[in-house]
């Protein structure tokens, strides 16, 4: 029977021609066209292919499974025949297979252990719009492999959404030549939107109408309105399972069969989800994401779409990867409305308004920049690449969340110094695991409690199971997990907790894997049933970075410095050191949802390559000194903590420093001269700034380890430092010519004509000031002047009191002028002093004489 036409068959020939005279090519394709069943069995007719397998890259396992059954069927074969396909923990191929649909994991595997992909002449790329982290390094790694190794090797790259001329442009910079891009326009049929905006189905929609209370109308108003089966999108499986709920409560027509589907759902439930609904029934399939490409589910010519999708987003401050609900983009918004028409027209109803519409973002961001990258700079790492720079991406990884990738994989022991993959990095590497959980699979293996890390590594790579009954929160206490699943009983016994359907049996079958995985079949239970206490050894080893010491109550403080809390009081209150599995990104304290107690002594056995020794030499204010401690550390953590007998006295000179810092100029040891002293040498400097440095406070305190330091060796206090001359430490960098031109400069003193030697106030360093009595400077003609006689002294001139009674630079001027009111004041005042006429040929005076009469 000849196969139905669909879109794709058109292009076909010219996407052949492409193939048969370029390594690379690029097929874009709207949902629907039928290219990931028709264009690897045409390739697989190519002379040029010969006996070469090719190889598929799927991004779901569901989209996977399903892609090879149907080519599978198209030949009239069963999977595992001419087509089969690999997934993590299932493998349906043969010696007979020649197509081959891989999940991205496998494809970085068989990369990794044979770059020139022997027997392989071509990589198709499916569904690359979804933009996954592991296509993007599969795609960079193909790119290099064909480069070096396989000029003969076909990369194929197919996308639904994304630009196409600009995955070509990659491809030709990589290759350097240019990248053919073939175009498939229009869908297997038509498909009519509605947009179902609020109040669309419900008169009056209660304010406080959740998303599974809209789906479940819509539901109604599809069967209602149109016949087939319907296909709704929600964000997650606890939306599917309220609409599931929903809809079983309401009147539904009896020929309507209900029908989950999401990634965590048992192979034989998501079979039966795909499948044909029973003739004479209508199927209504409730799924997540994971439908929205490579799937065609039968009979399914209606689509519902919520509007919202699920979204890791990686914290670079947790370490933690968290799933977030956002709205779906205009490309995802598409793919899904592409389902409605596979087999015949369709119809798809839109969760919001034409106006909403038009504000969807064109295209969800790519994984790669907003992922956790451990996985990716691992594989880059046993790849051999010191750069990621070298290969070819998209969008190229971010190089902040790269190197914060790599401090975690040397933490782990899978990086060295330099970056470059250590023999335990590689062996993690070849588990296909998140390197966390390598590494507690691989050391838990060596402690010889290898069972029981595949059962603390399942239960880490799961969602939490158990929750707590009627809102309350439950344990955070992995221990009370691991008890339940060593013991193969129930998760929620005695623990008064409600378990997610099928959760306990996934994680027991996780677990089975994990021990086939690191070869521990056949061999003597050495850990046994009983061994709950190495739970936060083992979680430990996985997360190092999350390792946390109680601060107060039920608060931690994490090795990375951030804070997190226990969310009311439990077992793991009063843990000295907890090893935390999961916990939010909130501010402040970040709330924990999983951890494990952990002893002092596993710090010290398993972590003592991450423990150093710190001596704290530190100024402090409180004590008025210098405090040296020892501490051991590992990150923030601080494991011990005491004095420290014999710091090292440059330390402690520094510390000191510190403290004057924080002081201030008035910390140093001032005296009267010292600051006569300092205030000359800053009259000089202002006057001559080539010749002579700056001794303000400021500049000071900015030099002291320059002019001060050398002096505090042996000293830890302020009042030790007090005892240090000043006058002298500022003198220390001027040589004798120096210090001799200070004083002829810029002397302390002036002789005045009465004989007395007066001081220099230098505190105003523009024009320095000579205080002195009127009477000691009769006979004096000129101003005093300094600096070479070029800067005039400002002249205080006093009374008997001390009291100025003239400021002046110009004496002579004073003499002629101002001088005789000043007298006739004088002489009122004080007549006991003489007050002569003619000041300049008075006798100069330092003491009180009667007047003459």
């Amino acid at each position: 029977m000849p196969l139905p036409a669909l879109p794709i068959d058109a292009v076909l020939p010219e996407l052949l021609r492409a193939l048969r005279g370029h390594p690379c090519a690029v097929l874009q394709a709207p949902p629907g066209a039928g290219k990931t069943t028709r264009v690897p069995l045409a390739i697989l007719r190519e002379s040029w292919l010969g006996e070469q397998r090719i190889v598929m890259l799927e991004p779901r396992r569901l989209a996977a499974r399903a892609a090879a059954r149907r080519m599978a069927k198209t030949l009239g074969e069963r999977v595992g025949t001419t087509v089969g396909y690999r997934v993590r923990r299932d493998v349906r191929v043969s010696g007979s297979t020649r197509i081959e649909v891989v999940t991205e994991g496998i494809l970085t595997r068989m990369l990794q252990s044979d770059p020139g992909l022997e027997g392989v002449g071509c990589v198709i790329f499916d569904e690359y719009h979804e933009r996954s982290l592991a296509a993007d390094l599969g795609l960079a790694f193909a790119l290099e492999a064909q480069a070096a190794l396989r000029d003969d090797l076909r990369l194929l790259v197919m996308s639904a959404t994304l630009d196409g001329e600009r995955i070509a442009a990659m491809l030709t910079e990589a290759g350097e030549t240019p990248v053919p891009v073939v175009s498939s326009h229009g869908r297997a049929f038509p498909i009519e939107t509605r947009y179902l905006d609020a109040g669309d189905i419900r008169d009056r929609r209660p304010a406080w109408l959740t998303l599974p209370d809209r789906i479940a109308d819509a539901v109604r108003l599809a069967l209602s309105e149109e016949s087939g089966s319907v296909l709704a999108f929600l964000p997650g499986v606890g939306e599917i399972r309220r609409t599931e709920s929903l809809l079983r409560a309401s009147a539904l027509p009896p020929d309507v069969r209900l029908a989950p589907l999401y990634g965590t759902l048992d192979q034989r439930a998501q079979d039966a989800a795909l499948a044909p609904a029973p003739v004479g029934a209508r199927k209504v399939v409730l799924a997540t994401p994971i439908a929205e490409s490579s799937l065609t589910i039968e009979g399914v010519r209606v689509v519902i779409d919520g509007g919202y999708a699920r979204a890791p987003r990686f914290s670079p401050r947790t370490g933690m990867t968290s799933l977030e609900t956002v709205r779906v983009s205009r490309a995802s918004a598409d793919q899904r409305r592409g389902r409605a028409g596979r087999t015949e027209p369709g119809v798809c109803y839109r969760l919001w308004g034409v106006l909403d519409d038009q504000h969807l973002a064109p295209f969800a961001p790519p994984e790669i920049v907003e992922a956790d990258l451990a996985p990716l700079a691992l594989e880059l790492a046993v790849w051999g690449v010191p750069d990621a720079d070298s290969l070819h991406w998209l969008d190229a990884p971010p190089r902040a969340a790269l190197s914060q990738a790599r401090d975690l994989l040397r933490q782990l022991g899978a990086l060295d110094a330099q970056g470059v993959a250590t023999a335990h990095g590689r062996a993690i590497s070849r588990l296909g695991l998140h390197p966390r959980l390598g590494h507690l699979l691989l050391r838990g293996r060596e402690l010889g409690i290898g069972r029981t890390a595949c059962n603390v590594a399942a239960l880490l790579s799961q969602r939490d199971p158990m929750r707590a009954r009627d809102g309350a929160t439950a344990d955070a206490d992995v221990r009370l997990r691991l008890d339940a699943l060593q013991r193969r009983r129930s998760a929620s016994a005695s623990l008064g907790l409600s378990v997610d359907r099928g959760a306990d049996q996934r994680i027991r079958e996780e677990a089975d894997h994990l021990v086939r995985l690191i070869g521990l079949v056949g061999t003597h239970r050495s850990d046994t049933d009983d061994s709950i206490g190495a739970a936060g050894l083992l979680t430990a080893l996985a997360y190092p970075d999350r390792i946390a010491q109680r601060a107060s109550n039920n608060r931690y403080k994490l090795r990375t410095g951030h804070a997190a809390a226990l969310s009311h009081d439990q077992l793991l209150s009063e843990s000295a050191y907890l090893a935390i599995a999961a916990l939010d990104d909130r501010r402040g304290a970040a709330k924990i949802f999983s951890a494990a107690p952990l002893t002092a002594a596993d710090l010290e056995t398993h972590f003592a390559d991450h423990i150093e020794a710190v001596d704290l030499v530190e100024w402090s204010a409180d004590a008025g000194r210098v405090v040296a401690r020892r501490q051991r550390r590992l990150g923030a953590l601080v494991l011990s903590d005491g004095p420290l007998v014999s710091p090292d006295p440059d330390a402690v000179a520094d510390a000191l420093l510190d403290g004057i810092r924080e002081a201030g100029p008035q910390a140093l040891p001032w005296s009267k001269s010292a600051r006569g002293l300092q205030d000359r040498l800053r009259f000089l400097h202002v006057h001559r700034p080539d010749q002579w440095p700056d001794v303000s406070d400021s500049t000071l305190l900015e030099t002291l380890d320059a002019w001060l330091r050398p002096h505090l060796i042996g000293r830890r206090r302020l009042d030790e430092v007090r005892a240090l001359d000043l006058s002298a430490l500022l003198l220390t960098p001027f040589d004798w010519q120096q210090r001799t031109a200070l004083d002829r400069l810029a002397p302390s003193h002036l002789t005045v004509p009465s004989g007395s030697t007066r001081p220099l106030d230098y505190s105003t360093p523009e024009t320095p000031v000579l205080a002195v009595r009127l009477q000691e400077v009769f006979g004096l003609t000129e101003t005093p002047r300094l600096l070479d006689g070029t800067v005039p002294v400002t002249m205080h001139l006093l009374s008997p009191a001390q009291r100025p009674v003239q400021v002046t630079q110009d004496l002579a001027g004073f003499w002629a002028s101002s001088y005789f009111d000043v007298r006739k004041d004088l002489r009122g005042r004080y007549p006991k002093h003489h007050w002569p006429e003619n000041p300049l040929e008075a006798t100069p005076t330092a003491r009180a004489k009667r007047r003459r009469s």
